[in-house]
């Protein structure tokens, strides 16, 4: 009796088939990855000088690896870091008699006067604090040990006291808050979107009360 012979296997068509099961599985899988803080760099000054800073003019803000938070070098609940901060950028250490900042009608735009003094500033005035928003820089350090969650939250305290010094103002001075106001400049059914008047009210906001916040290495 004749042997039959054994089927061979088309390795070329396994090839086909293992081919086309990793391009499904490229396709299909879902690479997660972390997402970060978004948030606008404040655009690089031409001929920048080094300047000299005062402590005083500086808020650190320290975590270490057990999630301890350290609020110029003493330890902070988390829920108490907004108010520290604002306090801080309010606080209009340089005295009240003059102001910083001025609106200039030759150049039509605001303009630095070399003065330390903020008339505007809510703050107790402390000499031994800030002088003025725009010389208040918010210093944040980690080490390697912080969790993400921790580093964000206490980012989120930081961003929210600059919100309230500037919807803040924005009360004072136009009625309706800063937050308000981004939100008519980008929404286009407001009358308001994107028009003169309305960018020269957020321009003067953002000047007075300037984002400047560092985090070190």
């Amino acid at each position: 009796m004749a042997k039959r012979s054994s089927p061979e296997v088309n390795a070329g068509s396994m090839a086909d088939i293992a081919f086309l099961l990793l391009i499904f599985f490229l396709v299909t899988t879902t690479i997660e990855t972390d997402s970060g803080i978004s948030r606008l760099l404040p655009p690089i000054e031409e001929n920048e000088e080094d300047v000299i800073i005062k402590q005083k003019n500086i808020f650190t803000v320290l975590l270490n690896g057990k999630d301890q938070l350290l609020v110029e070098d003493e330890l902070m609940d988390l829920e108490d870091l907004k108010q520290s901060a604002i306090d801080f950028l309010d606080n209009g250490g340089g005295g009240m008699d003059s102001n910083w900042v001025i609106w200039n009608d030759q150049t039509n735009d605001w303009e630095n006067t070399g003065k330390s003094g903020c008339n505007y500033c809510n703050g107790k005035r402390d000499p031994k604090s800030s002088d003025n928003p725009d010389k208040a820089i918010i210093s944040l350090k980690n080490e390697r040990e912080t969790s993400y969650a921790t580093y964000v939250s206490v980012q989120n305290e930081i961003m929210a006291a600059y919100a309230h010094v500037r919807n803040q103002r924005g009360l004072k001075l136009f009625g309706e808050t800063y937050e308000d106001m981004k939100k008519s400049w980008y929404d286009v059914n407001s009358p308001e979107h994107k028009s003169i008047q309305l960018k020269k009210k957020i321009d003067q906001i953002k000047k007075e009360y300037p984002q400047k916040f560092s985090e070190v290495e």
